[in-house]
């Protein structure tokens, strides 16, 4: 085993680790926080970890391998993450390193579940490390890694293919140039969501923060009440917009800048789809309940949907307070995720998409046995190999949500708590179902070892549970 391989970029991954806090440090000398104390110190403990660690392991190393890659991406998430906590539980929000974690987690995860109340109040140094997590992880920490540590020769596209679920051929020749394209996109949204949202009336620090989160589909925000601070329906438009952008995939974002032209994409058509029929379903049920224009109404109903399908998170109301219908929506919509290719998590419609053609060619099969009907995307026929990768993560994503839905009963969660818990951390959602978890509750009155189940859940969700699953497999550590 090439250790060094993995070494040497986690050491380098704490250096950069330490440079973000600098920002969040910043925010609090201005706004005489504190806490900028707090960053600066954690900001030089784990730079000087990542020194000594890459200067340790610095020298000739053999290039690495596909299963040396596997171990850095999960070693990347949860150091990431230990390390992320360091300033969250030293601060003074007196919470414990278990909530810590999860928070840091959550945002690095893009899950936006939160332990946390009192945003409203909370130091501005917090709140915007809580936004830098979430961009950061919303681009992926391990294409960010591989951009910046040329020194990890595993293979650029194994990582990125794992971290998106990209079952298409390399984009470009090499990594590096499509990471240039991939930081210009996803900083230029960044810029003009923020710039949109200043324009909305927003502060300049609330726009910063909420454009980070949007694009990055995470959902961090800057007040308890979420998007529900915001008046007016322009800025729900906005938010909608830049959702349902991130949720497309980023490639087909580049090639349709560089070409000028936007193609058909199937992955696309079936989100719109997919969000404007929940949205007028939810505004069929809504409409009897709240006393309001109808434009205003829809414009919720399709903010609503278009967070949680987009797993960004954010909320303009409880939706839960709509009727058990309502409730049977969202929490479906919980399990589809975005595109393949996006800031999104979820089961992914790419996977949706392959499912159904497969499924309608078995109908067909079934009325006459012997006509051969192939199982096609974008009108090209899906090979065997990626059809068997489809039904096996279908098969391993639902046996996922069970084993976790049992985890959380046996820990003591009520059934309700404990089926949405499992679906927001693996699908990377953030507020669940219930009074508990729901969109007007908090994740702070789980147990414990909850919590700990749910941070490992939401990093195995953005891991695609594959990647986090061969490391327990006896054939994996085999040479």
């Amino acid at each position: 085993m090439n250790f060094r391989a993995i070494a040497l970029p986690i050491g380098r991954l704490l250096i950069l680790i330490s440079l973000l806090m600098i920002l969040p440090a910043i925010a609090d000398i201005f706004a005489k926080n504190p806490d900028w104390q707090i960053f600066l110190i954690s900001a030089l403990v784990l730079s000087t970890a990542g020194v000594l660690t890459t200067f340790a392991f610095h020298g000739h190393r053999p290039p690495g391998n596909f299963r040396e890659a596997i171990i850095f991406v999960n070693a990347a998430w949860f150091v990431f993450s230990l390390a992320g906590a360091v300033p969250l539980y030293a601060s003074e929000l007196n919470i414990s390193f278990t909530d810590a974690f999860f928070e840091t987690a959550s945002g690095l995860t893009t899950t936006g579940s939160t332990v946390l109340t009192g945003l409203d109040q909370m130091p501005p140094g917090i709140l915007l490390w809580r936004a830098l997590l979430q961009w950061v992880g919303g681009i992926g920490v391990i294409a960010i890694g591989v951009w910046l540590l040329p020194g990890l020769r595993v293979g650029g596209s194994q990582l990125f293919a794992l971290e998106t679920s990209e079952t298409t051929h390399k984009p470009y020749g090499h990594v590096s140039p499509f990471l240039f394209r991939l930081l210009g996109l996803y900083g230029g949204l960044s810029l003009v969501c923020a710039a949109l949202y200043l324009l909305c009336g927003m502060t300049l620090f609330e726009a910063i923060i909420h454009a980070m989160t949007t694009v990055s589909t995470g959902g961090f925000s800057t007040s308890d009440q979420s998007f529900g601070q915001f008046p007016g329906v322009t800025v729900y438009w906005v938010a909608i917009l830049f959702m349902l952008t991130s949720s497309v995939p980023f490639l087909y974002l580049i090639r349709s800048i560089e070409r000028r032209r936007a193609s058909f994409d199937v992955q696309i058509v079936l989100l719109l789809s997919i969000v404007l029929v929940a949205a007028f379903s939810v505004f069929y049920f809504e409409r009897y309940i709240v006393h309001d224009t109808p434009f205003h109404m829809f414009t919720l109903a399709v903010f609503n949907v278009a967070s949680v399908i987009s797993t960004t998170g954010y909320a303009a109301n409880d939706y839960l307070q709509f009727g058990p219908a309502v409730i049977a929506i969202f929490f479906m919509l919980t399990f589809f995720g975005g595109c393949a290719g996006s800031t999104s998590g979820g089961f992914k419609m790419f996977r949706i998409a392959i499912l159904h053609s497969h499924f309608r060619g078995l109908l067909k099969r079934m009325v006459r046995p012997h006509r051969v009907v192939e199982t096609t995307y974008q009108g090209r026929a899906v090979s065997n190999p990626i059809l068997e990768g489809v039904f096996v993560f279908a098969v391993v994503y639902a046996a996922a949500f069970a084993g976790f839905s049992m985890i959380y009963l046996a820990l003591g969660l009520d059934l309700e708590t404990s089926l949405s818990a499992s679906i927001t951390a693996l699908a990377n959602v953030g507020p669940g179902v219930g009074d508990t978890i729901g969109p007007s509750g908090t994740f702070q009155t789980l147990p414990d070892a909850a919590k700990w189940v749910l941070a490992i859940e939401m990093i195995l969700g953005r891991l695609e549970i594959l990647g986090g699953i061969l490391l327990l497999t006896p054939d994996f550590w085999c040479d």
